[in-house]
């Protein structure tokens, strides 16, 4: 069941980074009345602009530690690699009791970057929100795109538990589901479900480019479901999925050899015409996505 929100639960909200999430965040949050103030900054004069025409927050900035004064609960939204700079550049105004999050699909790498500048007194909370879309950009943020989707929350084992539970309660407001896991485990489990997808979508779609000729026209000419839903999937920000690869490297190649190999067995059966593996193979799968259907999350 959905948590409800009887009145604000903080005084001021700060999103680093207003693109997808962040402004999906501000729209939400807005909505349900979670904060008196929102505040965004970003890098990027462009973008501030357009963040301000939409009027996603109160006011977006180019800077980001005036964003973060008397901030109540900072939410970094850049892409994973920008994540330790945005925490050293507003640590210095985050006021004690303040509660700093993130919502990268990397948990370790950004807990490695970020948590040294956290400063004593200050709460880092590190969440990923399992939502989007192949969009990007304040132009992309939209209302409810959290609504029964995941929150995974990975809190520091020395962090204020105090802390942890005000960020759950927050996205549960936000129409969450919220789970808690370890960095790691956190990693694994994205690296199967989310990071490996992608791979293997920007990897189909560019093999189908380097067709060349007429044969690359009839191939988009002539794109099936299947081939559409990679492009979908292979669209999606180039810069957040670089460094979602690089600072998630370790398990995403433990899970792209296993991948490969099955990939293997699979050619092989092809090959030798075993009919009965591949049905095997395709059958159990196919109980995997009505599982997933059950589960409201396809």
């Amino acid at each position: 069941m959905t948590a409800r929100s009887s009145g604000p639960m903080f005084d001021k909200l700060a999103l680093i980074g207003i693109g997808l999430i962040g402004g999906s965040i501000a729209l939400d949050a807005r909505k349900r009345g979670l904060a008196n103030k929102i505040v965004a900054a970003t890098r990027s004069a462009e973008t501030a602009a357009t963040a301000n025409r939409l009027k996603l927050a109160d006011h977006c900035g180019t800077d980001l530690a005036a964003a973060c004064q008397d901030a109540d609960l900072v939410i970094v939204c850049t892409p994973v690699g920008a994540c330790g700079a945005a925490a050293q550049a507003i640590a210095p105004v985050l006021k004690p009791g303040c509660i700093v999050s993130d919502v990268g699909s990397v948990k370790q790498a950004v807990i490695a970057d970020m948590a040294p500048h956290i400063p004593k007194g200050v709460h880092f909370v590190p969440a990923h929100p399992v939502a989007g879309t192949e969009y990007s950009g304040p132009e992309a943020a939209i209302l409810d795109l959290f609504q029964d989707r995941w929150c995974i929350l990975t809190p520091l084992p020395d962090g204020d538990p105090a802390a942890a539970d005000r960020l759950e309660a927050f996205w549960k407001a936000l129409g969450s589901e919220v789970n808690r896991l370890d960095p790691a485990n956190h990693d694994r489990i994205l690296a199967i479900t989310s990071h490996l997808p992608h791979l293997i979508a920007y990897t189909i779609v560019g093999t189908a480019d380097d067709l060349g000729g007429h044969l690359n026209s009839e191939v988009l000419k002539y794109a099936a479901g299947g081939f559409r839903d990679f492009t979908r999937i292979a669209s999606s920000d180039p810069t957040m999925w670089r460094d979602v690869f690089l600072n998630n490297r370790e398990a995403v190649l433990e899970v792209l050899q296993r991948f490969q190999e099955d990939l293997f067995y699979l050619q092989r059966a092809i090959r030798w015409g075993e009919g009965d593996k591949l049905f095997e193979l395709f059958n159990r799968t196919r109980e995997i996505r009505r599982a997933l259907i059950h589960l409201h999350q396809a």
